[in-house]
């Protein structure tokens, strides 16, 4: 399913947005492809700028489209695109990225923080190198991007943090599943309990948003057996327009009475902005066949 527009403008598809992203910055990490860039995408399409920081500049192998080709769609789509190449863990990359916004767009209005690494191993077989990827990409690059965009959140009218990360869920079945990726993805959503509580003060909204099915990403497509898991996923547009829906404040003012320091499934957020029809948004299988996602 790919979103389309009509001749006002508007976006065609289940997801009627009723705000804008125009001319609002946004800081994205991992926005080369996947659910990343799909955000963007529908960012660009309403006129927002779009800083794009991500590890691939040159074409990978098994992996699609560059921070370049990226920033080339962004345009296309209406917006305006700031491509950087640089690694989330990197102090200097990310500390970077943010005074490049600000001196290219004049602030940051919204920080996404998308980029994420997954092993579901089981602790006997994971690699102590790929624990510390997850902590590092997961929890402290998400910790990081945050932190070092704060003074200019600050300064926006309405800034906002949206984390691509699951609701905490304690059941201990999750833990149980892949203790390593659930602590990597548990200590983002963290991230998100904590800020939303500690920047109350300045007015700064901070949120979690997670899929209620499987994606059909890369990283999803490249996992032993991803071409067959996919056929159960819904496109990475879902998740855009849920985002797109929580930026905007499209989606009802939430059960909690506080529009910060929720965490959204996308079928939570789209609903409240009045979508019925989620079938739109898959590959192909029916609804009642989609493959459910962790954590929930």
């Amino acid at each position: 399913m790919t979103s389309s527009n009509d001749a006002s403008g508007a976006a065609a598809g289940p997801y009627q947005a009723a705000g804008s992203l125009q001319d609002r910055t946004i800081l994205i990490s991992g926005g080369s492809r996947g659910i990343g860039l799909a955000i963007a995408l529908r960012a660009a399409r309403d006129g927002a700028n779009i800083v794009l920081m991500a590890k691939t500049g040159q074409p990978h192998a098994k992996l699609e489209g560059t921070v370049y080709t990226a920033a080339e769609q962004i345009e296309a789509a209406g917006g305006r695109a700031l491509p950087l190449v640089g690694d989330v863990r990197n102090d200097a990359d990310v500390a970077g990225a943010v005074a490049a916004a600000v001196e290219r767009f004049g602030g940051i209005d919204i920080v996404i923080n998308n980029a994420s690494a997954i092993d579901l191993s089981k602790t006997d077989a994971l690699d102590m190198k790929r624990y510390d990827l997850m902590q590092d990409i997961n929890v402290r690059g998400t910790f990081l991007m945050s932190k070092l965009a704060l003074p200019a959140l600050r300064e926006s009218e309405a800034g906002q943090i949206l984390t691509l990360s699951p609701p905490l869920n304690l059941d201990p079945k999750w833990a149980g599943m892949h203790l390593a990726y659930t602590m990597a993805k548990y200590g983002m959503s963290l991230t998100t309990l904590g800020l939303a509580e500690e920047l109350k003060v300045d007015g700064i909204s901070v949120n979690s948003l997670w899929p209620c099915t499987l994606i059909d990403t890369a990283a999803i497509r490249n996992m032993p057996g991803g071409d067959m898991i996919v056929k159960g996923a819904r496109g990475p547009e879902i998740m855009a327009d849920a985002a797109h829906a929580v930026l905007t404040a499209s989606n009802a003012i939430p059960e909690s009475g506080s529009w910060s320091g929720n965490f959204y499934t996308d079928e939570q957020v789209l609903a409240a902005a009045g979508v019925t029809d989620f079938s739109p948004y898959s590959l192909g299988a029916p609804e009642g066949r989609l493959v459910p996602d962790i954590f929930l």
